[in-house]
């Protein structure tokens, strides 16, 4: 990567929350101009953008690439036999009719398949985490400007409206003072441990493993590692890289915030010992030189909190967002002191009771607004985040307007993951170099 390329040159003076692309090389496209797309890659999550592809307007999945045969076969059967089978990627982006591609690969695919993909004129979708390392990121960027294709991350929370519905909250001033943030993923079950079934058919015929393995060491053949990749640190970040990128993403988001300047982390592997080399267990503290705090967790080995838990604490009262509804809950900020008083000489006592109940006078007279009483509730409704991201992301193809998660985005989210996952490893607590975008040595 070329030594110049910092975030100061790249995004010099960019507010934080600020997702800025370069300028697209292509022009704005006719909404009656059919979008062709290829996919690199079709597993469980990329059959669900399949899905949705699908039920956008004016978009055509027309080629899809694979190293396991059978999702080859159920990927044309959803695209109503109209995609191509390809038996590498690498054509699909040789392929000049093809528009755009969605990359749902194992994490240590991204980077070469990304910039392999902006460099051949591609529009890209990439599934998180944009990255298996940090410096990653930077590579991407400056693909990203040096070819000024679109890109966006799959983090669909971006396009959630009741993350724009927390935003608006927050920004409102309504929490207060927001100095910490808890958020956790919990589960207790083989499939939420990512022990997911093989198929009856996997074989070395139907499966391609060196094209699996691709930069990843050398292993031998093996079908866990092949279907269940995110238990093993050769592909995946585990946890972190899985589960908490989204958090982290929703974090920056709601906060305005770009990195935390430390994390501290701990993770252990308890329960699923025989099948992962990965955590199934990990807590990290991130501070954030904004002026909060974040607790995250996940576990699994409990299901106790039903998947996702979120709390955003505010000096006036908290925000729990879900997956599609929020609440706010007002903080009661109520100040007792009369177990401390009723040690002072009576008249002492009195007289503080007499100014706090002059004080409470003036602020009803005034009709002080300054803390909201009123609980909220937000349901929502209509198309689902993952949908809507999926809008975004085409929408964004035609009028070269930029992704709501861009490479920044989705380049910090990722970096958080890989920060927590080195605090872990290595026993250590870890800091953010600001200016070079990369973690301090």
């Amino acid at each position: 990567m070329p030594k110049s390329l910092t975030r100061r040159s790249f995004v010099s003076g960019a507010p934080a929350g600020a997702y800025v692309l370069g300028a697209s090389a292509s022009t704005p496209r006719s909404f009656n101009d059919k979008v062709t797309v290829g996919m690199i890659a079709v597993g469980a999550r990329a059959q669900e953008l399949l899905e949705g592809i699908k039920m956008v307007e004016g978009v055509e999945i027309v080629a899809i690439c694979d190293a396991y045969k059978g999702r080859l076969e159920r990927a044309v059967e959803r695209s109503e036999g109209r995609a191509k089978i390809y038996d590498n990627y690498r054509k699909i982006f040789d392929d000049d009719t093809i528009d755009a591609v969605t990359i749902a690969t194992p994490d240590h695919w991204h980077k070469q398949q990304v910039i392999e993909a902006l460099e051949a004129g591609k529009d890209v979708y990439c599934e998180k985490p944009l990255t298996y390392t940090v410096s990653e990121g930077l590579e991407i960027a400056e693909a990203v400007k040096r070819t000024g294709k679109l890109l966006q991350i799959g983090s669909q929370g971006m396009s959630s409206d009741t993350q724009h519905k927390a935003r608006e909250i927050i920004r409102s001033g309504r929490l207060g003072r927001v100095t910490m943030i808890r958020a956790s993923y919990n589960r207790n079950s083989s499939s939420g441990a990512w022990l997911y079934p093989i198929p009856p058919d996997a074989s070395p015929e139907t499966v391609d493993w060196e094209s699996f393995l691709g930069s990843a060491p050398k292993h031998h053949y093996d079908l866990e590692r092949f279907f269940r990749w995110r238990c093993y640190r050769d592909y995946s970040g585990g946890i972190a890289t899985d589960l908490f990128v989204h958090l982290c993403t929703t974090i920056h988001f709601l906060m305005d915030a770009k990195m935390p300047a430390t994390v501290a982390a701990r993770g252990n592997l308890y329960r699923w010992k025989e099948s992962r080399d990965v955590p199934d267990t990990l807590n990290a503290i991130l501070e954030y030189p904004e002026g909060f705090t974040v607790n995250l967790s996940s576990t699994f080995n409990n299901d106790y909190t039903r998947g996702q838990s979120f709390q955003v604490l505010g000096t006036e009262g908290t925000l729990e967002i879900g997956f599609r509804d929020l609440k706010f809950i007002p903080g009661k900020g109520r100040v007792n002191n009369r177990w401390i008083v009723k040690s002072w000489p009576r008249q002492l006592e009195q007289d503080y009771h007499d100014k706090i109940k002059a004080h409470a006078a003036a602020l009803a007279a005034a009709n002080d607004v300054r803390r909201v009483k009123e609980s909220e509730e937000y349901k929502e409704t209509g198309r689902n985040a993952t949908l809507q991201h999926l809008d975004h992301f085409f929408d964004s193809v035609r009028s070269r307007k930029p992704t709501v998660q861009d490479v920044w985005a989705g380049h910090r989210a990722a970096a958080c993951a890989h920060l927590i996952n080195d605090s872990v490893e290595n026993d250590r607590i870890v800091h953010w170099d600001f200016d070079k975008e990369l973690q301090r040595l």
